[in-house]
């Protein structure tokens, strides 16, 4: 098989980072994956399960040969970390993110990387509840879409070999603005956490005992790491303001109709909704 990239270098070997080093060496797409992280416990077990072939827990170590950086941290951290790790790479490494926005990081990233090292955004929308690299899976990308986000500075030729390698991993590939991106991922991502989490935390302990698969299924992704979500929601505070906006329109009329005792009103919004829901 082709190899784009000989050496890739994955800081942050959780569920996203882990699935990606499975994945590449499982379809044996590069000769090497380097793992980086902060904790050796996390990083031997990737190497275990066939994850990584090596790890280190200096950046600048794993990256100095790397073809292909993919930065895996929390949101909150990506910008800074891509930056960092940016000045221990070669001339013509290609380095992506796997964060769940995009707008700050494309413009805090910017034009301060050195010369000859590119940096173009990636999110994968694929992953669970759960983390670690423990919860790592060899087909998580598999049928799955992968939004790119290149900036005016994007050479053609670097956005192609992304969006390959993301193919190479299974994935369907979609091209938009970090803007583009975050309005979007503002509806169909981060407010249905918002939702799940707050049904979660609006039922009472007591009741519990009764809930059954459609509490479990509406509330699942609410068992999300806390912080993480705090990060991902305060790095898209408007545009999840605006979607949370809308929700609140839709709540409203579900309130009315039920208020009104209108009957065939609260029909209607519930077959617009089941509508929606068949075509996904």
């Amino acid at each position: 098989m082709n190899r784009q990239f000989d050496t890739i270098a994955i800081l942050g070997v959780g569920l996203i980072g882990g699935s990606i080093g499975l994945a590449v060496l499982r379809r044996g797409l590069a000769s090497r994956v380097i793992g980086v992280g902060r904790r050796i416990e996390g990083l031997r077990m990737a190497l275990e399960m066939g994850a990584i072939t090596s790890f280190t827990l200096a950046p600048a170590e794993g990256v100095a040969e790397a073809d292909l950086v993919v930065v895996c941290t929390p949101v909150g951290r990506i910008a800074d970390d891509v930056r960092t790790v940016a000045r221990h790479c070669r001339s013509g490494t290609l380095i992506t993110d796997v964060g769940s926005t995009k707008g700050a990081i494309v413009a805090e990233v910017g034009g301060s990387l050195p010369g000859g090292v590119q940096f173009i955004g990636s999110h994968p929308l694929a992953g669970s509840e759960r983390s670690g690299a423990a919860a790592a899976e060899v087909d998580l990308f598999v049928d799955r879409v992968v939004v790119l986000t290149p900036s005016a500075a994007t050479q053609s030729e670097d956005l192609e070999r992304l969006g390959d390698f993301w193919r190479s991993l299974g994935a369907r590939v979609v091209t938009m603005s970090a803007e583009e991106h975050d309005r979007a991922l503002a509806i169909t991502s981060h407010l249905p956490h918002l939702v799940a989490s707050a049904l979660a935390a609006s039922t009472p302990q007591e009741l519990l005992q009764l809930t059954a698969t459609g509490w479990a299924d509406t509330t699942r992704i609410a068992a999300g790491d806390a912080d993480l979500w705090r990060q991902i929601f305060a790095s898209n505070r408007d545009s999840l303001l605006a979607s949370l906006s809308s929700f609140e329109q839709q709540l409203a009329s579900f309130r009315a109709a039920l208020e009104g005792r209108d009957d065939d009103g609260l029909v209607e919004l519930l077959a617009a909704a089941k509508r929606r829901r068949d075509t996904a």
